[in-house]
């Protein structure tokens, strides 16, 4: 379905610094990642990424979340937003790559 630009600018995506990453206890497909969006600006957000990346791969890397999605209340915890990946399943899941020079907290246009 085709949305209007007034609808794409309500989304705010962001670029993050992933801070920390961990498996989730009893979770098949999820990672729980820390990340931070500029400042003292920081986020929890679990991603479905478990079968295609391990924790210490994701530690430092540059991501792009939905950072205004309303919060969601899981089984694990209370996720912030949503990582930015492409991909066909859960196996062939690709993080979004940033060019050298973005920073936490750069809104993406």
């Amino acid at each position: 379905d085709l949305i209007s630009i007034d609808d794409f600018t309500k989304v705010d995506l962001r670029v993050a610094r992933v801070l920390t990453a961990e498996e989730v206890p009893g979770a098949k497909k999820l990672l729980k990642l820390t990340l931070g969006l500029g400042g003292e600006v920081k986020r929890q957000v679990f991603a479905g990424i478990k079968a295609a990346y391990k924790p210490e791969q994701l530690v430092g890397r540059l991501v792009v979340v939905v950072a205004n999605l309303q919060p969601r209340q899981m089984k694990f915890g209370l996720s912030e937003g949503m990582v930015t990946a492409v991909g066909p399943g859960e196996t062939n899941v690709f993080l979004l790559s940033l060019d050298e020079g973005a920073q936490p907290g750069m809104r993406v246009h």
